[in-house]
């Protein structure tokens, strides 16, 4: 199972994605200078010697918490909070053995050219880019593709994606996607990058944003097929209409020519993972908008990655808006989470700027003891921040009009967060990721508020500013640099917060930051993921505990670590991106990048008992796919298979994948569910 495969065409500045993946998903960010010139102290330079301070934790801890299902807390003298893990014992032998919700035999490691799954499963496409949603919207045809026709059908490059109940129609469901970016030169055959047509640009628009379809469940397996035309669907693009809402809307960072209130933005770009709220609307996190807008020349252009020439796509040809030099502000209405209500489709999507403006991975919400919701995000660069929001106001219960219409104000009133990691008793670390004498890396940290309403804590900037500009407001008050941020995703059973943090290829490179213990490894290819307890449980607490939950890797790598769990029992992993968690507590994860040889895929980990740590295959996707969207059901497991075929050297007319329909048909990124053949819940 863990034979590792030779390593694919990869991109030396960009983990394993390609480059092509690199120009049209992210603007080539791992190409450019790192944003964050700030001299705040990096991750591993906080947490130095965090090992002997665990020994000390534990000669403190004063009082011992039963949790959930064989872990336990151990609070102590100062309400600081560790997590104690059982000691792991030998997995079973037999076929399917593991923790319950992960008995599965593993999907070993491959480079087949499509969606490989556990025996004993089967799986269906749900839906794929270009299938009409809405009524009147013609079948999908590349050769003939307009924006009208696009902005009637499901977009390009799904990621995110919800399930939602639809009350009062058995078996259906909501799905909501993301649509994060567009590859031209997949779509178009005979595409010119270097001189697109309005046409091009048009269509690509209205292939970004989100879709709302209703899918119906079949009864006799974990198939979904979505309604067409049912009065739900709906698609949002690049030019539709998003309200600004929260504390710095209307502020004179926000307004443009076009909207001189500087509250009502066209479209939602580059919206990678999410949230679903308890109340029932969906968050999504706008991340690498930077590379639509050219021209960029200001200081917080560079400090957000906006480059100062020409933009790949090109699109300021045909929009004055993606031009900075005609319009500064335009960028600054992007980089928000957007909050949608699915069951309404004559709403207007709200972007909140209470929760900050930078590159949003995420945006997953958790409720404080007395139900106030707190989101935890992720910027996704090199050496930024994780931060969380604190809403002042409590969920209302219910479906009433009047509780829908408190608990769309929820994100809009409270308190921007961002993390510091600190650590103690120094060690010595070689930068191969050796594991310490003590076989854990863990610390503790705070969160510094930045600004609450329309007050500052951040000298020097005010609230609006910190809403704005929120990755300055991080670099002046020190928070803690880390290895791209992406994903994270409270257990709804423990409340422990999980981080993917994705890799960092600059890490002990000149002049930067080397390897700690938080980061072990220089040339840090695999990344890892983070854990972390708040104080109390209460997470609205201003500390935590943490520690790495896994170390990213091949298991014969010495450098590699998976709770304690022993190695040679686990699939190899690399590059975490996408987090979620099923009905019995277990960690599911899914790569972007994958640096052993193997085609990226998604996995499944216990975080507790005996088998914490267990790490299985559970898929893998097509040639030059990431895996994104993971949903994890009773009876089902959804995927988002977004960009495949996405190699160096592809196009429409010399295709580097066949999937999902097979030779002679366009490559088109889809949405996948995996079932049980004989129809029982997933991993049982």
């Amino acid at each position: 199972m863990r034979k590792l495969l030779p390593l694919l065409s990869t991109n030396p500045h960009g983990g394993g994605r390609s480059a092509l993946t690199c120009r049209y998903r992210c603007g080539d960010a791992c190409f450019h200078e790192v944003p964050n010139t700030s001299d705040n102290e990096y991750v591993g330079d906080v947490i130095a010697g965090v090992l002997s301070r665990r020994s000390l934790m534990r000669a403190a801890a004063v009082v011992t918490v039963a949790a959930t299902a064989g872990g336990a807390v151990v609070a102590q003298g100062a309400g600081q909070q560790a997590v104690a893990a059982t000691p792991p014992t030998a997995a079973g032998k037999g076929k399917g053995a593991g923790a319950r919700g992960l008995r599965f035999t593993p999907v070993a490691p491959n480079t087949d050219d499509k969606v490989t799954v556990p025996e004993g499963y089967a799986q269906s496409v749900v839906i794929r880019w270009g299938e009409p949603i809405l009524r009147g919207a013609p079948a999908f045809d590349p050769d003939r593709q307009t924006a009208e026709a696009q902005a009637g059908q499901f977009g390009y490059n799904n990621d995110f994606l919800s399930l939602l109940p639809l009350k009062g129609e058995h078996g259906r469901q909501v799905l909501v996607a993301n649509h994060e970016y567009t590859d031209e030169i997949l779509m178009f055959k005979g595409y010119d990058p270097e001189n697109p047509t309005r046409e091009q640009a048009e269509i690509a628009w209205a292939a970004h944003g989100l879709s709302v379809v209703v899918v119906q469940e079949q009864h006799r397996d974990g198939r979904l097929t979505p309604v067409t035309r049912h009065p739900l669907n709906r698609r949002l693009t690049a030019t539709s209409r998003f309200r600004l809402t929260g504390p710095a809307a209307g502020s004179a960072l926000l307004r443009t020519s076009a909207d001189p209130a500087g509250r009502t933005v066209l479209g939602t770009l580059n919206n990678c993972a999410g949230g679903t709220t308890p109340w029932g609307t969906t968050l999504h996190g706008e991340e690498n908008f930077n590379q639509y807008f050219a021209n960029g020349s200001s200081p917080t252009d560079k400090r957000y990655g906006i480059g100062s020439g020409a933009t790949e796509r090109k699109w300021e040809r045909f929009d004055k808006r993606f031009d900075v030099k005609q319009e500064p502000n335009e960028p600054h209405r992007f980089g928000w989470v957007v909050e949608l209500d699915p069951y309404d489709p004559d709403s207007t999507p709200r972007k909140r700027t209470a929760l900050g403006r930078f590159k949003h991975e995420a945006a997953q919400p958790r409720l404080t003891a007395d139900g106030r919701p707190v989101v935890y995000m992720g910027d996704d660069e090199r050496f930024d921040y994780f931060y969380k929001f604190v809403s002042s106001k409590r969920m209302m219960k219910g479906n009433s009009r009047k509780a829908r219409e408190h608990n769309l104000t929820l994100l809009d009133e409270g308190t921007l967060y961002v993390a510091k990691l600190t650590g103690d008793s120094p060690q010595d670390v070689d930068g191969t990721g050796k594991l310490p004498d003590d076989g854990e890396f863990d610390g503790s940290g705070h969160w510094i508020p930045l600004a609450t309403g329309d007050v500052s804590h951040v000298p020097g900037m005010t609230a609006e500013e910190v809403y704005v500009f929120t990755r300055l407001a991080g670099d002046k008050v020190g928070a803690t640099k880390m290895d791209r941020p992406e994903d994270v995703e409270p257990s709804p059973r423990t409340g422990r917060v999980y981080v993917a943090l994705t890799n960092n290829k600059d890490r002990g490179a000149a002049g930067k930051a080397g390897a700690d213990e938080a980061n072990p490894r220089n040339n840090n290819k695999h990344g890892q993921v983070l854990e972390l307890a708040e104080h109390w449980d209460d997470s609205a607490s201003d500390g935590f505990a943490w520690r790495l939950f896994l170390v990213a890797g091949d298991p014969e790598d010495p450098a590699t670590y998976f709770a304690g769990y022993p190695k040679e029992k686990v699939s190899p992993i690399s590059c975490p991106d996408n987090v979620a968690f099923d009905a019995h507590g277990n960690l599911w994860i899914s790569t972007d990048g994958n640096q052993l040889g193997s085609h990226d895929g998604l996995f499944g980990v216990a975080t507790q008992g005996e088998r914490r740590g267990e790490l299985k295959q559970f898929l893998t996707v097509p040639a030059g796919a990431e895996t994104c969207g993971p949903l994890i059901q009773d009876r089902r497991v959804l995927v988002a298979v977004q960009h495949p075929g996405e190699v160096d050297g592809a196009s429409v007319e010399k295709p580097a994948s066949t999937w999902p329909d097979g030779p002679g048909r366009i490559v088109r990124p889809s949405v996948v569910a995996v079932y049980r053949q004989d129809g029982r819940d997933i991993g049982v």
